[in-house]
């Protein structure tokens, strides 16, 4: 399972939310990828590749196994279910 988190590195909401993605990581001792796409378009590519109609912003959470994803700003307890790959509040189902 690969979870990832595409940002922006100025992205208000992305910076808000990286300490608590951080508390996330420690706590599930996981590691979420981070892609940045603002400023590389490789990683740009991969979001446009996952996201097709999904998101279409910063910051967009896909997890690959479940195909949950989190659009925009969300809590701690909603990434903690996307990272362990189960439904809440805020988690959509991706394609």
């Amino acid at each position: 399972m690969s979870l990832l988190e595409f940002y922006g590195d100025t992205c208000p909401h992305c910076v808000e939310m990286k300490p608590m993605v951080e508390k996330v990581e420690k706590d599930l001792g996981i590691s979420i990828e981070k892609l940045e796409v603002w400023n590389n378009e490789a990683n740009a590519k991969r979001m446009e590749e996952i996201d097709k109609g999904l998101c279409g912003g910063v910051p967009f959470f896909y997890n690959t196994e479940t195909k949950g994803f989190i659009c925009g700003s969300s809590d701690e307890a909603a990434v903690t279910a996307w990272a362990k790959g189960k439904k809440a509040n805020g988690i959509g189902e991706g394609k």
